[in-house]
């Protein structure tokens, strides 16, 4: 198993009635809200994108800075998700999708010939 099932379900439920899509991405989901990877989970780490601004009060909330490989990804956090309270999932989230709302849409690339 790539990735945590039941916290998939856990964040299907965080996310309520927000506008998402799916992608199967680094082995694990990405949750996509405005076009944008707004959260995901990699086994058992909830990966979350705050945006410059939030990275740092994110860290002091006891998030780790998210890695691939040996490269830090800018403006994104990971969070164990062992014992992470239904509250605190639900407080990520809603920082994650006001982060992906506020960002313009991406324009769509085109296909691959």
């Amino acid at each position: 198993m790539a990735y945590d099932e039941d916290l998939a379900d856990r964040l299907r439920s965080a996310l309520g009635t927000t506008d998402y899509e799916v992608i199967k991405m680094f082995g694990g989901l990405a949750f996509m809200v405005n076009t944008h990877m707004t959260v995901g989970i990699i086994r058992d780490e909830l990966m979350l994108r705050l945006g410059t601004d939030g990275y740092d009060a994110a860290l002091a909330r006891g998030a780790e800075p998210m890695k691939m490989g040996e490269r830090t990804m800018k403006g994104m956090v990971s969070v164990s998700g062992a014992g992470l309270t239904d509250a605190a999932l639900q407080e990520w989230v809603e920082e994650a999708v006001t982060y992906a709302q506020s960002q313009p849409p991406k324009k769509p690339r085109k296909p691959k010939t």
